[in-house]
């Protein structure tokens, strides 16, 4: 399929109305970067991948797999678009019949996926130190924003935890694009928030810190936070929320935010995935 489900150049909330492909993509290559995570690679059309943007998903329609049949598309955030190589990056964990069925995808088969959808990641002009703080699979959520800030011009600093080295996610990437990178896991206790929050709070008293950015974790929104309206610091976060529909008409993907003193009800999929991280309440 070739269709592109286009809107008209309106403007709702102060934002254009997107333009959303929905395409049958060929797999250039889906394979292991360690023993939890594969990472499937699609070529795209250009026109597709200059409309990504870094914290925005696609929806993917996994295939089917002995006897099992996905009903619901997938939601996936880009891990990577290349316009100028035509291509457009998943890295996902098998967990399920979904993710079962990439996992079998060769080089040379089909996807059906739809997106660009969803909210990016923003960068101001005067955030110039940048800190992100992942764990796991979130890490994917966020390196593009690694390729955002170099093209800026920005530092980041990518903080990067997991359970085990082992499983500890694009650090190469980051680093190949200028990135410092701070290792913390489990296993020596590095990853521990108490340890998170000196650390963090060396960086705001040395350097100085502009923006946080970060994906997923409950605990990790909460630390900073504290340390955001401690000093002052904003920043955003990708939230992971299950979904049907991907495009706002379902209603599957709401949950609460702080807006002033009101609690409002947003849906995921459309108002974000990402969000000022103040406005977002924890789980």
């Amino acid at each position: 399929m070739t269709n592109a489900l286009t809107k008209p150049a309106s403007a709702i909330g102060g934002r254009a109305e997107p333009v959303v492909f929905e395409r049958d993509l060929t797999v250039l290559a889906n394979d292991p970067v360690n023993g939890e995570y594969m990472r499937l690679v699609l070529e795209a059309p250009r026109q597709m991948l200059e409309l990504c943007r870094a914290g925005q998903f696609f929806n993917l329609l996994c295939p089917a797999l002995g006897g099992e049949t996905p009903y619901l598309r997938r939601p996936m955030s880009i891990y990577g678009f290349y316009p100028e190589k035509g291509e457009l990056h998943f890295l996902y964990k098998v967990t399920g019949a979904g993710t079962r069925g990439l996992s079998r995808l060769s080089p040379g088969g089909s996807l059906n996926v739809m997106g660009p959808l969803g909210q990016g990641f923003r960068i101001e002009d005067d955030w110039q130190r940048l800190v992100l703080v992942a764990r796991g699979v979130g890490l994917a959520t966020l390196a593009p924003l690694a390729l955002e800030a170099r093209r800026l011009g920005r530092h980041l600093t990518a903080i990067c935890s997991a359970r085990h080295p082992d499983v500890l996610m694009s650090i190469d990437y980051f680093r190949e694009l200028g990135a410092t990178i701070v290792p913390v896991t489990d296993v020596d206790g590095t990853s521990a928030i108490p340890h998170l929050e000196t650390l963090i709070e060396e960086m705001v008293a040395g350097e100085g810190v502009d923006a946080f950015y970060t994906c997923g974790s409950n605990r990790l929104l909460t630390l900073l936070q504290k340390i955001g309206k401690r000093h002052d610091i904003p920043g955003e976060i990708a939230l992971e929320q299950q979904m049907a529909c991907g495009l706002g008409m379902c209603h599957c993907c709401v949950r609460p935010f702080r807006k002033g003193d009101k609690t409002v009800q947003l849906r995921v999929c459309r108002e974000g995935p990402v969000f000022d991280i103040q406005e977002a309440m924890p789980w």
